[in-house]
């Protein structure tokens, strides 16, 4: 089956109800998220040997130090807080054909670190220990469906990381099952069309990273009539990044990471750039379990993801870059034009800074094709966010053989190599998710 994001209307939810049903369901629930000191931790400590962030049931996840050196650029090497979590989650979409639509059953989803906590996720959003109910709390509903093959025809079934700059070596199974038979509805969920997610798309911080990144995962097809380099091409040049870029990473104490400091309440860098780690308690009357305190990534700016996009003989195509991060699993993984978060550049010289990102910074308004402010993984991240855009260009500003490490790709290629596990970043795929239900249209 091949998905379509041709349809505006739902059997369910017209276009101009769904900002109420989420206002709604935002409303209904009972959610507040405070800042605590470590000390208020309930479950977690530091270890006296490390100084690891632990939980006490060993599960879940863990604060740890990493060692990064890699082998070009502005900073050679680096020591930071990474999150460790070895277990594999599961993303998974239901979806279901009603009146000749398909319909994607999506979840109105508390999440901490969340800017408005509410936003929209997947049908099943859940690690190993929340399904595992290491938290003794209640099931995770619809998991059944992507468990058992009897319930559903699986779509799409993909291994994906996450993002390589906090988690070391993260994965999580991204799904879309073909539901058989009557689904029962919980009030939390809606069925929408992927048209109508192609316009929440569009909007700031309504469609979460989770939903994003399965949605991107899709078989979707793309009518395009020729591409500047053939898939053997394509993939000879990612392997060749891959092979030849070095990188060399170590995990480390976290009580032995230089130029990062543990107060009460937080682990700050010094000078105060990049992200701090901190605590908070939590409430959620709807969640699996109602209240739980836990450890949060909180950035000190916003970032930039961005595509920059030019047409070949007709064809758009967008500009990836193979990026080098100190969690992937493999070498590189295939990100956006730029990726980026251009305050922590503001000290470095200009031709230091990341390439195309004056470009993309200094576009004018006719060549914004594509531009909304999405939150990043709100179960690990506080207030998280990046402005994601696609700038379109000319051979000037984005020439046809682009520097090192670059390469011209069409939506279509990038959509197939993301059937692929780690071929393309989680950034990179927000973005595809845009193309693949026409929240951008070039």
């Amino acid at each position: 089956m091949v998905l379509s994001a041709g349809t505006l209307e739902g059997r369910w939810l017209r276009g101009e109800d769904l900002s109420g049903w989420l206002a709604g369901r935002a409303g209904a629930g009972s959610f507040r998220v405070d800042r605590i000191p470590f000390a208020e931790l309930d479950g977690w400590s530091f270890e006296r040997d490390t100084g690891n962030l632990v939980h006490r049931s060993g599960r879940f996840f863990s604060v740890e130090g990493l060692r990064v050196a890699v082998d070009r650029g502005p900073i050679l090497q680096w020591q930071q807080p990474i999150i460790r979590q070895p277990e594999v989650g599961i993303l998974g979409i239901l979806v279901k054909e009603f009146d000749g639509v398909l319909h994607f059953l999506m979840q109105a989803k508390m999440e901490p670190g969340n800017p408005n906590l509410v936003q929209l996720s997947p049908t099943v959003q859940a690690t190993r220990s929340n399904y595992t109910k290491v938290h003794k709390g209640a099931d995770v509903k619809y998991l059944d469906y992507f468990i058992d093959s009897r319930r559903g025809r699986v779509l799409a079934d993909v291994m994906q990381s996450e993002h390589g700059a906090w988690f070391f070596r993260k994965s999580n199974r991204n799904m879309v099952v073909e539901a058989y038979g009557h689904v029962p509805l919980d009030e939390d969920f809606c069925w929408l069309t992927l048209g109508q997610i192609g316009e929440l798309l569009r909007r700031d911080n309504v469609v979460n990273m989770d939903a994003r990144t399965v949605l991107a995962c899709a078989p979707t097809t793309y009518r395009e009539t020729g591409a500047l380099h053939s898939d053997m091409e394509l993939l000879s040049w990612f392997t060749g990044e891959r092979s030849w870029r070095q990188i060399h990473v170590q995990r480390m104490p976290l009580a032995e990471v230089t130029s990062w400091v543990r107060g009460e309440s937080t682990i700050d860098h010094v000078p105060e750039r990049y992200f701090r780690v901190m605590a908070v308690s939590v409430q959620a009357g709807n969640r699996e379990v109602a209240s739980w305190t836990q450890p949060l990534f909180e950035p000190t700016e916003r970032g930039v993801a961005a595509f920059v996009v030019r047409r070949f003989e007709g064809v758009p195509h967008l500009l990836v870059h193979a990026r080098l991060e100190g969690g992937f699993l493999d070498t590189v993984e295939l990100g956006p034009t730029v990726q980026c978060t251009p305050e922590y550049y503001a000290h470095l010289p200009l031709e230091d800074r990341p390439p195309f990102l004056d470009l993309v910074l200094g576009a004018a308004s006719g060549q914004i094709a594509y531009e909304a402010v999405h939150a990043e993984e709100g179960g690990r991240f506080y207030h998280a966010e990046s402005r994601y855009l696609v700038i379109e260009a000319d051979e000037a500003q984005a020439p046809t053989k682009p520097p090192s490490g670059f390469l011209w790709v069409t939506p279509g290629q990038l959509n197939s190599l993301v059937q692929h596990g780690r071929y393309v970043n989680v950034q990179a795929r927000s973005l595809l998710a845009c193309f693949n239900t026409n929240a951008i249209r070039l």
